[in-house]
């Protein structure tokens, strides 16, 4: 029934998977406009969707009616999840291009996601702009049918709960804080307990009081509504992932070459449009989770130390994991 949901918003004069084969395309080019579903999990307002939207805007500009672009910006609006749904999404056809943070399974986004491994903003987006974020983009299309266009930024991360202030590693001690699975093992190190929910699950869990905690770029925190359920945030900067824009393969292969370069150029272009958006949307939220009455806690030089020392062990782990190669994109051999 959910799946029939999607299938209401999409099929209006678009595409379904079962029409995203090369063969169906190929006589679509001589005929209809060529269908582009792009899809997120985020409101229309957030940089994620904007960038989507720069991207579509760019393709109408240039093919005109050639092109049929359609968006649905958030999946879980129709009961999808933002994680595996919006995957399988794509690899079906449903839908043509999507976003989606893959760190887990994916060594070279996995190392990416350390804790505290990039000092700035800009040491981050030269790593996932260069040989790290390259090497990430094989290994995503060697597992499925995707073509990966760049990397919008989900950025640091950041500890918000409702229990107490975060000053010192020891005050998360005893706290259950919703993360993602590659955050489990810092968590773990800094005495937390690690809940790997959805974020659906993780919304409703918060509300409700059954989770004290949660770990997310501000603009998360706002976007998603739970800021007014976390008293108390902590600028942690604990970790830094993006969002892999990948495109459905099968479908980026049937088009004429002009389509193809057009779209990689829109997605850098949207690449940096997005970056500078989420730039304002921290420093946004920012006031918001203030004016709410949320407490935003800055971190001494002392603090982030000792969190950084408690991440220590998940360095020496790393280095027996991944191979020398894999370490030298980080700069950890």
């Amino acid at each position: 029934m959910v799946v029939n949901a999607l299938v209401v918003i999409l099929v209006t004069g678009l595409v379904l998977g079962s029409t995203s084969a090369i063969g169906q395309q190929k006589s679509l080019f001589e005929s209809e406009p060529i269908p582009i579903v792009m899809g997120g999990y985020g409101p229309p307002s957030t940089s994620f969707s904007l960038g989507l939207k720069q991207i579509g805007d760019r393709l109408e500009e240039k093919f005109g009616d050639a092109v049929n672009v359609r968006y649905v910006y958030n999946v879980m609006d129709v009961g999808f999840s933002g994680g595996s749904d919006l995957k399988w999404l794509v690899e079906t056809g449903i839908l043509t291009l999507g976003y989606l943070t893959m760190a887990d399974g994916v060594p070279e986004l996995e190392l990416a996601a350390l804790p505290f491994l990039f000092p700035d903003g800009a040491t981050a987006r030269a790593a996932m702009d260069g040989k790290l974020g390259s090497a990430a983009a094989l290994r995503i299309e060697a597992a499925g049918p995707y073509k990966v266009l760049g990397y919008f930024e989900n950025g640091f991360r950041h500890v918000s709960n409702n229990v107490r202030p975060i000053q010192e590693p020891d005050d998360l001690k005893g706290l259950t804080i919703r993360i993602l699975p590659v955050q489990a093992r810092i968590f773990e190190a800094l005495g937390a307990t690690p809940h790997a929910i959805s974020l659906l699950a993780a919304i409703d869990a918060i509300k409700e009081g059954t989770i004290d905690g949660q770990e997310n770029p501000l603009a998360n925190t706002v976007t998603y509504g739970i800021y007014p359920y976390q008293r108390f945030h902590t600028i942690t900067n604990h970790s830094y992932l993006s969002r892999p824009i990948f495109v459905h393969r099968p479908s980026f292969e049937a088009w004429p070459e002009a389509l193809q370069v057009e779209i990689e150029k829109a997605a850098k272009d949207a690449v940096i449009l997005q970056r500078e958006l989420h730039d304002q949307e921290e420093r946004a939220a920012f006031k918001i989770i203030e004016t709410a009455g949320g407490v935003i806690h800055q971190l001494t030089p002392e603090a982030r130390a000792k969190f950084i020392q408690s991440a220590e062990p998940i360095y020496i782990e790393a280095r027996t994991k991944y191979s020398n190669e894999l370490l030298s994109l980080v700069s950890l051999l």
